[in-house]
Formats: structure tokens, sequence, C-alpha cells
């Protein structure tokens, strides 16, 4: 009986989470950086969850949700790079730091996501248009690849613009090769984008309060390891 007492106290001292006060601190800032950035992206995107919340088919109202797609994504997402960027050096996760990058890339952003989202709106439409006609099962095939393509080849070119200054076509080239080079990490964040708006659709509410930062946090460094880690760093551009 007194060696079941004895076991007792051992047992439960062996179940102690023993983390350094550095770790926790280090903890702590990950997940401060992954609230702000779910904040940030939710506020920057209301009108569009607004809409979807009255709308539950945005493909039968182009002329709503095309402008929303446009303007309201692309920032956020490149504000959201920007800011892990930003304190992944000095862990200062401020909302106003989100703000600052969300204002200082919103015009670059929507420079760099218009030509993706409208190539990857042109191949969703043929991939509805054509898919009952006697050309689709040779044509739907590519115009859906095309639509991933530009989709993927989207995040990889915010999270160029999110730390880079350069305002060159080059990224249009860039992005599509860096996806297609590492198709792997490009197949990981289509997983990871799909699973979150799947959850977010069903769960608006809690999928927006946990999911948003996270899968945008593993996408910003696979996407980063595409641009630098693969072909080689950014090379820079000549002037004149």
């Amino acid at each position: 009986m007194s060696s079941a007492r004895a076991s007792a106290p051992a047992q439960g001292a062996r179940l102690r989470l023993n983390v350094a006060h550095s770790s926790w601190e280090l903890i702590w800032s990950h997940v401060q950086r992954i609230l702000i950035v779910n904040l940030g992206v939710a506020l920057a995107n209301l009108p569009l969850l607004a809409a979807l919340q009255v709308w539950h088919q945005p493909w039968r109202h182009p002329v709503l949700f095309g402008p929303l797609l446009l303007l309201l994504p692309g920032p956020s997402v490149a504000a959201a790079f920007a800011f892990f960027a930003d304190t992944a050096e000095d862990g200062d996760a401020r909302m106003r730091r989100f703000g600052r990058a969300y204002r200082r890339l919103y015009g670059p952003a929507l420079r760099v996501s218009v030509p993706f989202l409208l190539v990857a709106t042109a191949a969703v439409t043929d991939v509805v248009v054509m898919r009952t006609t006697p050309v689709g099962a040779a044509l739907v095939p590519m115009a859906a690849v095309l639509a991933l393509l530009m989709a993927l080849s989207w995040t990889v070119a915010l999270a160029h613009r999110a730390q880079s200054d350069d305002s060159g076509m080059r990224i249009f080239l860039l992005a599509p090769y860096a996806v297609v080079r590492h198709g792997l990490l490009a197949l990981m964040n289509l997983v990871l984008m799909a699973a979150a708006l799947l959850l977010v659709n069903q769960a608006p509410l809690l999928g927006l309060a946990v999911l948003p930062g996270c899968v945008l946090f593993v996408v910003w460094r696979n996407c980063r390891f595409m641009l630098d880690g693969g072909p080689g760093p950014l090379p820079p551009q000549a002037s004149g």
C-alpha cells in the first residue's frame, strides 16, 4: 500500500511540463502573430464574408463577387506575409504592424493579383462553359490545370512582393516556374488552402478564429522556399 502511495507522486512528477520561460515566450509570440493575422484577414475581407453569408453560390453573381475577389483577398494575404516576415526578427507582434503592412501593400498587391486572378477566372469560366461541349474532354482538363497554376502562382507572387520592392514583370514568369519546379510544396499549399476554405465555409466564426493565420504561415514559408531555397534567390533587377 505504501509503495503505491509512493509511486503516485512520482508518476505525477513525470507528467509535469518542464518548459523554459524563453520557450513559453516564443510559443506565445507565435500564437499572438497567428491571432493578429486571423483578425486582420477577417476585417480586411469583411465585405466578402458578409456577401458569402447572403449569397451561397458566388459564381451565380459575378458582378458582385468579381470586384470583391479582385480587391480584397490579395492585399490581406500580402499583408499577412509581410507581417510574418517583419515580426520573425523582433517578435513585436502588434495589430498596427499588420495595418501598416496592409496600407503599404494594398496597391502593389492589387497590381500583382489582378493578372493572376483574371486568368484563373477565365480558365474557370472555360471549364464551366465547355464541360458539356464536344471539345470539353480535351480542353477542360487544361483549363482546370491553368486555373490551379494561376491560383498557386498568385500566392508565390504575393510572398515575393511582400518582402521586395521589385515591381517588375518577371514575377509573372518566376512565380509559375517556382510552382512547377516545386510541385510537392505547391500541392501542399493547395491542399491547405482548400481545406481551410471548406472549414471556414462550414463554420465561419470558428474557422476564421483559428485557420487563416496557421494556413497562411505555412503557405508563406513554402513560398519563400520556392523562391529563395529552390532555384536560388532572386537576382537584383538591372537598372535601365
